[in-house]
C-alpha cells in the first residue's frame, strides 16, 4: 500500500516562492546589500612582494584565485577588512561571499522588521464574520483556518475557516477596494460539532476535516458533498495532516493519544450507509507517554497524553513529526518502520516506536514544570532546516531538523499561549513566522525568522537573544487561536467570530503613522 507510485516532491513543494519577488516594491525601504567591502577612496594594493609570515592562512575555499587573498591578520570584522584594503574578501564569520552576499547553509539576510510593521487591515473590506447556524446567534467563533496550496504559490487566496459549529467557510481573500461587495463564499458543513483542524489536500480538491466528535471527515471543494468518514479514534481528534507524497495518506492526532494513518483507496467499513467509512490502517496508541495511575488499593487506568499537532517535513517521504501536550518533546516517525512486525503466532497489528526523539525538554529550561506545545510550523527558504514550536508557557521554540534539538527560546511581554487553540504558522516565502495569542486583547504576533538558522546554531539552548523583536497587531476584540498565511498576507481568526486579513502597504502605513486619529476608524496597524 504505501509503496504505490508517489506524487513528485517537485510539484507539492513548488509553493516555495522567490522572496526578491514578493517583495520587490520594498526594495527602496532596505538598505542597499554590501556589493564591495570597498569604501571608495583609494587603497594600497597588497604586492606579492610585501613581506608576510611563512604560512597564511586561506580564509576561503572553493573559489578561484583571483576572488580571495590572503592576510596575514585574523579578520574579525568588516571595518578591519577595509583597514587591510581587501577589495574581495570573504569569509565564513561574516557569512559573505566574494561580492558582499550571504552565503553558506544559513545565510545572513537582511532584517525584515520594517515590512512587517507596515501590514494594515481594513476596516471595511479586509474583515470576514463567521455565520452561525442557529437563530440564538448572530457569528460562531473559528477554531481553525487554512489557506490553499494554490494560494501559498500566489494563487487565488481560498482561506478555509472551521467554526464552533462544524461548519467550513471557504472565503475569497483578495484584494478589493472599499465599496466592493465580499465575493460569494462556499459553506459547508460536514459536522455538527466544532472543527479543531481543516487541511487542503495538494491539488486542493479535497477538504479534510478534524472535529470533536472523534470523527475526520473528507469533503469535496467542488461539489461540496461530504465523501468519507474517517473513524477509529476514542476522543476529541486535534490535528491532521496530508502526506504531500500521497494524496491518498493522511493522518491524524487526538486527545486520546492515538495517531492514525488511513489510506483513502482502503475500505475497511461496510458500505451499508450512503457516505463510506473508513478505519486505520496503522494505529499508534500512546505516541507521547501515558500520565502514571494515581496510588491507592484501587487500580486506575492511566490516561494517554493528547497530541496538540503533526507535520509531514518537506524532505522526508513517510517521516512525521508529532507534538504533544505533557511536554516540548517532539517525536519523528517512520510509518514504513514498526518495532515488531505481526506473525502467524501474533497476528495483531505491528507496533510503531519513534525512530528518534527530542534529548532536552526546552520547556523546562525556565522552570521546573514541563509545558505541552499547542502548535508546530515547519521553516522555508531562509528558514530550512528549523522547526518552530509554540509552547503553553507563551514562549516560541526553534528546534534544528531532522535532529529535533532545541536551540533557543523567544517570548513577547504580551504573547499568552496558555491555550492548546493558539497556533502557529510559517510564511511561503520562509520569513515570517505568525502567532495568536489568548490575550482577551485581540494580539496577533509577526516575527522576522530570516536569521533564525544562524542566530540558533550561534547561541547555547535556552538563549533568550530574541531572533527580531516581534510586531504585535491589536484589532480583535477577543482570543486570536487559528491564523495562516498566503502569498503577501496573513488571516487571524478571533473568538469575536471574526477573520481579519492582513497585508503589506507602505503607503497606507505612513499615512496612518502621519494621521492616526484620522486613519484609526478606516484602517489598523502595529503597535
Amino acid at each position: 500500500m504505501l509503496d504505490s507510485p508517489e506524487t513528485p516532491r517537485s510539484e507539492i513543494l513548488s509553493d516555495t516562492t522567490n522572496v526578491r519577488e514578493s517583495l520587490h516594491f520594498y526594495a527602496s525601504q532596505l538598505p542597499t546589500p554590501v556589493t564591495s567591502l570597498d569604501d571608495g577612496k583609494p587603497k594600497r594594493r597588497i604586492s606579492q612582494s610585501d613581506e608576510t609570515p611563512a604560512k597564511r592562512p586561506r580564509l576561503m575555499t572553493g573559489e578561484s584565485s583571483k576572488d580571495t587573498i590572503n592576510v596575514d591578520v585574523e579578520v574579525d570584522d568588516v571595518a578591519a577588512v577595509k583597514r587591510r584594503g581587501c577589495r574581495r574578501v570573504a569569509f565564513r564569520t561574516l557569512g559573505l561571499d566574494s561580492n558582499g552576499y550571504p552565503t553558506g547553509s544559513h545565510r545572513m539576510f537582511l532584517p525584515s522588521r520594517n515590512i512587517l510593521q507596515s501590514f494594515v487591515s481594513s476596516n471595511t473590506s479586509d474583515v470576514f464574520k463567521c455565520h452561525s447556524r442557529t437563530v440564538d446567534s448572530f457569528v460562531t467563533p473559528p477554531y481553525a483556518c487554512a489557506y490553499s496550496n494554490g494560494a501559498k504559490r500566489d494563487g487565488v487566496p481560498l482561506l478555509a475557516v472551521a467554526t464552533e459549529q462544524g461548519s467550513i467557510n471557504i472565503l475569497d481573500t483578495t484584494k478589493r477596494r472599499e465599496w466592493d461587495c465580499e465575493p460569494v463564499r462556499v459553506t459547508m458543513e460536514p459536522h455538527e460539532n466544532g472543527i479543531f483542524d481543516v487541511k487542503w489536500n495538494a491539488d486542493d480538491t479535497l477538504l479534510a476535516t478534524a472535529s470533536g466528535d472523534k470523527s475526520t471527515r473528507i469533503s469535496s471543494v467542488e461539489t461540496q458533498q461530504l465523501l468519507s468518514i474517517l473513524d477509529g479514534h476514542t476522543s476529541t481528534v486535534k490535528c491532521v495532516a496530508w502526506d504531500p507524497t500521497h494524496r491518498d495518506l493522511l493522518t491524524t492526532g487526538g486527545r486520546d493519544g492515538m495517531l492514525c494513518l488511513y489510506d483513502l483507496r482502503v475500505n475497511n467499513l461496510s458500505d451499508e450507509d450512503e457516505i463510506p467509512a473508513r478505519t486505520p490502517v496503522i494505529t499508534i496508541t500512546a505516541a507521547h507517554g501515558q500520565d502514571k495511575a494515581p496510588g491507592g488499593r484501587q487500580r486506575i487506568r492511566p490516561l494517554p497524553r493528547g497530541v496538540t499537532n503533526i507535520l509531514y517535513p518537506d524532505d522526508r517521504p513517510h517521516g512525521l513529526v508529532s507534538s504533544g501536550s505533557f511536554d516540548g518533546i517532539l517525536h519523528y516517525w517512520d510509518l514504513r518502520l514498526p518495532s515488531d512486525k505481526p506473525s502467524k503466532r501474533s497476528p495483531k497489528k505491528p507496533s510503531f516506536k519513534p525512530l528518534f526523539s527530542s534529548t532536552i525538554d526546552p520547556t523546562t529550561f525556565h522552570g521546573a514544570r514541563c509545558r505541552g506545545i499547542t502548535s508546530m510550523s515547519q521553516g522555508s527558504g531562509p528558514s530550512a532546516g528549523l522547526l518552530f514550536a509554540l509552547g503553553a508557557d507563551s514562549r516560541l521554540y526553534t528546534y534544528s531538523y531532522p535532529t529535533l534539538t532545541p536551540h533557543r527560546t523567544e517570548t513577547h511581554p504580551n504573547l499568552q499561549t496558555n491555550s492548546f487553540y493558539v497556533r502557529l504558522a510559517t510564511s511561503p516565502c520562509g520569513r515570517w513566522l505568525a502567532s495568536g495569542s489568548t490575550s482577551r486583547a485581540g494580539s496577533l504576533f509577526l516575527f522576522d525568522i530570516n536569521n533564525a538558522g544562524r542566530i540558533a546554531a550561534s547561541y547555547g539552548m535556552g538563549a533568550d537573544e530574541p531572533v527580531s523583536p516581534a510586531v504585535r497587531f491589536r484589532g480583535q476584540a477577543s482570543e486570536i487561536g487559528a491564523i495562516d498565511w498566503a502569498r503577501n498576507m496573513v488571516a487571524s481568526c478571533a473568538d469575536d467570530g471574526t477573520v481579519r486579513i492582513w497585508r503589506p502597504d507602505l503607503e497606507v502605513y505612513q499615512n496612518c503613522v502621519a494621521n492616526p486619529e484620522e486613519q484609526k476608524w478606516e484602517w489598523l496597524w502595529s503597535t
